[in-house]
């Protein structure tokens, strides 16, 4: 299991009985969480909350407010400010188990100023902040939802990073890759975080086990001669770590790259606990 303690301003303070209650900059919120299958460990905890998330039988759901709380407010990784909001699908615009990815992220473009990176999927863009913060000479962050890019480019502008080169892009992934290869674009870093299932800007269906394997093996022709990482993310459940860890390494075995490839868990440490909550699954190849 892949963890980071180094998001201060989110606590992970109990889960169990499919929930996680959570501290996001002591606004405390519960949380629908599948894979929080035991019994909560606190329960003494869990009366102490400013909103829950209640899933409707109809599907989706919606938030109970306790206390009143601001539309959004802000936490912070390192030197860098991020707008977290509760949304209707339970979300926040932020998934605090990323921290992991963050930190490797970080201290390898960090050794690389002039590296070029290519985030997909990029939803709110802590990624595509601390790859630039770090040094990238450029990001180009890319997500089929226009009012996704609108929330990152806000975290730009809290982060303070306007100045630097990040370009946003709404298109469909696959498409936009495809156009890259054409132009013949290099990038020396990609992340991705592939939906289960989803649509592009222009109704494309997306089906993870359909288009994983054509991502990656376009994704790597987009690969730069001298490489820092190439980082998947996913939440799909039915593909163990070893599926994803085989998935990835047969691409980088035919494109020779030398490395290290790995593929875990990701979670979250449970605060004063042994317990640690998986979030998913992180496959990663780096030098």
């Amino acid at each position: 299991m892949i963890t980071s303690n180094n998001l201060k301003d989110y606590i992970l303070l109990d889960a169990g009985d499919k929930q996680r209650l959570e501290s996001w900059k002591d606004i405390v919120l519960i949380r629908p969480d599948p894979m929080a299958l035991w019994p909560k460990t606190k329960p003494e905890l869990w009366n102490n909350y400013d909103a829950y998330y209640e899933r409707s039988s109809s599907g989706g759901g919606h938030w109970n407010y306790k206390t009143k709380l601001p539309e959004s407010w802000n936490i912070s990784y390192k030197n860098l400010t991020f707008k977290v909001s509760p949304t209707g699908f339970k979300h926040t615009g932020l998934f605090p188990e990323q921290c992991a990815n963050w930190d490797l992220i970080d201290n390898l473009i960090s050794q690389r100023k002039d590296a070029r990176i290519l985030n997909l999927f990029a939803y709110t863009g802590a990624a595509s902040m601390v790859a630039s913060n770090a040094g990238a000479s450029e990001v180009v962050h890319l997500d089929a939802s226009k009012g996704i890019n609108d929330w990152a480019k806000e975290n730009m502008k809290l982060s303070n990073l306007q100045d630097n080169t990040i370009r946003y892009i709404v298109d469909d992934a696959l498409k936009f890759i495809k156009r890259e290869i054409r132009r013949e674009r290099k990038y020396d870093g990609i992340i991705m975080d592939p939906p289960s299932y989803g649509r592009g800007p222009d109704n494309e269906l997306f089906k993870f086990e359909d288009k994983i394997n054509p991502l990656i093996e376009n994704c790597l022709e987009l690969l730069s001669d001298d490489p820092l990482f190439f980082i998947i993310n996913t939440y799909t459940t039915g593909y163990s770590s070893t599926v994803m860890y085989n998935t990835l390494k047969s691409y980088i075995d035919k494109k020779d790259l030398k490395g290290i490839t790995e593929a875990d868990e990701i979670g979250i440490q449970i605060k004063d606990s042994e317990y640690v909550l998986p979030c998913g699954q992180t496959t990663r190849w780096y030098k």
